[in-house]
């Protein structure tokens, strides 16, 4: 294996002292070496490929010049959205970042949270689901380093939400509007909190439409479109059987949608099917998801720049951003069967 290029080597073939090749490649007192040297050495580690030691940068500036951010899920689209949205800020900012799921797992997002502080980054973005339990955990972290969290609000913290409401009223005045009474709610989420709020919303619209909210047509399960498929088949065994479905997200709404195929039940004619996050995929589902978007992308890059300005500005106030929500109907769904209109 070739060696790799040292300062000593620079400044051998530059013609110069070793000291001399420090100021040049980490910008230190920039007035002792002048612009003939400084050629020389840029030179010589050109045609070396010398790069600096970033552990050692780091150690002399107290910058390491990246960042940590935790994600839940790695098999769920939205998060790698928030993900882009926070790298591209990241580069933008000439950082680096530090990705880590806890695969909707407490032990694991407790053990991710620990390590993540352990490491010599310069801030953190949180997304947890297992907020009560790593509590403490984010608390300690944050008082060696700025942390920002999505979703989940703790005093003194930087953090950014999703303003679901608006979304949440809109998809339920849009299904109540086509007839729908019967309204399933398909919730697979790793922790019951989670989402907690959409449930909530569901039900208060059902409640205000002078509808009884029905324990049979709401269903917990998992995470994944597996999990989304099995549910479905067993919510659509309901007699009557509900005529739409709202679920928690995009991803279980394409298991869903298979269920609904494998019964005989054409979207959005026999059964109407609404979710949330406007993923990339919910634009070509067959028939196209109607869904409550949230700007993923642009949630990452709002956590991202709140984190910057922290790292620039340590004393501000505690800020809080909020992405708003909005409905996209689309071809999933429909007026409700004739056979189950309003007579």
């Amino acid at each position: 294996m070739k060696r790799r290029p040292t300062q000593t080597d620079v400044a051998r073939l530059a013609g110069v002292s070793r000291a001399t090749v420090s100021y040049v490649v980490n910008g230190i007192d920039a007035s002792q070496v002048s612009s003939a040297t400084r050629q020389r050495v840029l030179q010589a580690v050109d045609a070396l490929g010398y790069q600096p030691d970033a552990l050692a940068q780091s150690l002399r500036s107290g910058w390491t010049n990246t960042i940590g951010l935790l994600i839940p899920d790695m098999d769920n689209p939205h998060y790698w959205h928030i993900a882009k949205g926070v790298e591209h800020v990241a580069q933008a900012e000439q950082y680096d970042l530090l990705l880590i799921s806890s695969s909707l797992d407490v032990d694991r997002e407790m053990h991710s949270i620990r390590a993540l502080s352990r490491r010599r980054i310069d801030g953190l973005i949180l997304i947890v689901s297992y907020f009560e339990e790593v509590r403490a955990e984010i608390q300690q972290s944050h008082q060696h380093r700025p942390v920002v969290l999505l979703n989940t609000f703790i005093e003194g913290f930087d953090y950014v939400q999703i303003q679901s409401d608006v979304g949440v009223h809109d998809l339920m005045t849009h299904l109540l509007g086509l007839g729908h009474r019967r309204i399933g709610f398909v919730y697979g989420v790793a922790n019951p909190q989670i989402g907690r709020n959409r449930l909530m919303l569901y039900e208060q619209a059902l409640q205000q439409a002078g509808l009884r909210v029905d324990d049979r047509l709401i269903a917990t399960c998992g995470t994944t479109v597996e999990d989304g498929y099995r549910t479905t088949q067993r919510i659509l065994e309901a007699e009557p059987r509900p005529t739409a479905l709202v679920v928690i997200n995009d991803l279980l709404a394409m298991g869903a949608l298979r269920a609904a195929a494998d019964r005989g039940l054409r979207v959005p004619e026999d059964l109407s099917i609404a979710s949330f996050d406007d993923i990339n995929l919910a634009r070509y589902t067959l028939p196209r998801l109607t869904t409550v978007a949230v700007d993923s992308t642009a949630l990452g890059q709002t956590a991202a720049r709140l984190l910057f300005q922290r790292l620039r500005d340590p004393n501000r106030a505690p800020q809080h951003q909020t992405i708003a929500s909005r409905l996209i109907v689309r071809a999933s769904t429909g007026p409700v069967p004739d056979s189950d209109g309003l007579r």
